[in-house]
């Protein structure tokens, strides 16, 4: 059976510390490292390999939903896998959407938590044994319905994406005029590859590829200057953090 290197964020000590006394006493959990806050947590799970974050989701500064959409741009599909522990449960929802493995409601007791644990475990003998098993399908467009037709968008050539009420524009390179479609913002973020796009404001989704300078307010594509709202801002910082190195 294989170990899987572990790491526990939860900002809440007495929480923190039961989630490490349940690694320590499963074989075959390895304790990596244990954290209060998300950001810290983020610096290990890029240094090192992580196959499990047991994570809390209620947190300040970058919430656990947060950190998962970053790692969701950031691993590809073959990083660390993510069990949810929270005292709340309509965050359930917002977890699945995530790819989260499972969903821990505090109080839980070890059996809960071997519980988790044991499908962490199945999930990475089915991957070792077959690698392909968590790959999403490789598409890369994106269809549309404008007017009336149906129109195909491929991921490349989309430079930003503006919500306008009932409608999106998205902005496309080569192409002067903005494409139209009656959606929202939010169905379109749902169906964008997170390790490709980004929404940074909540009239704004930009392509991350496109991206050709920044400050801490804002993203320019282009000739055209996007500002981050306060409600992305720490996941966009954390990408530009990235985006420097």
């Amino acid at each position: 059976m294989k170990i899987l290197n572990c790491i526990a964020v939860d900002d809440e000590p007495l929480a923190l510390g039961q989630v490490c006394k349940f690694i320590e006493q499963t074989h075959f959990l390895k304790l990596v490292g244990k954290f209060t806050n998300a950001i810290d947590a983020l610096q290990t799970i890029h240094k090192d390999e992580i196959d499990l974050i047991f994570l809390d989701i209620q947190m300040p500064d970058l919430t656990g939903i947060e950190l998962a959409k970053l790692l969701d741009w950031k691993k590809n599909m073959t990083g660390p896998r993510i069990i949810f522990t929270t005292a709340f449960n309509q965050f359930a929802i917002e977890g699945y959407k995530v790819d989260a493995l499972d969903y821990l409601l505090k109080p839980f007791d070890y059996d809960d938590f071997l519980r988790a644990a044991s499908k962490a475990s199945a999930y990475a003998e089915k991957l070792s044994n077959n690698p392909a098993v968590n790959t999403k399908p490789d598409k890369d467009y994106l269809i549309l319905k404008v007017e009336y037709q149906l129109v195909r968008i491929a991921f490349d050539d989309i430079l930003y994406i503006e919500g306008l009420k009932d409608y999106v524009k998205v902005h496309v390179a080569n192409n002067e005029q903005a494409i139209l479609s009656l959606t929202s913002l939010k169905a379109l973020e749902e169906k964008l590859p997170s390790e490709r796009f980004l929404r940074i404001h909540r009239s704004y989704i930009v392509s991350l590829e496109k991206i050709r300078a920044v400050t801490k307010n804002s993203a320019q594509i282009g000739e055209t200057t996007i500002p981050v709202s306060e409600q992305y801002k720490d996941p966009f910082l954390l990408f530009v953090n990235q985006w420097k190195e």
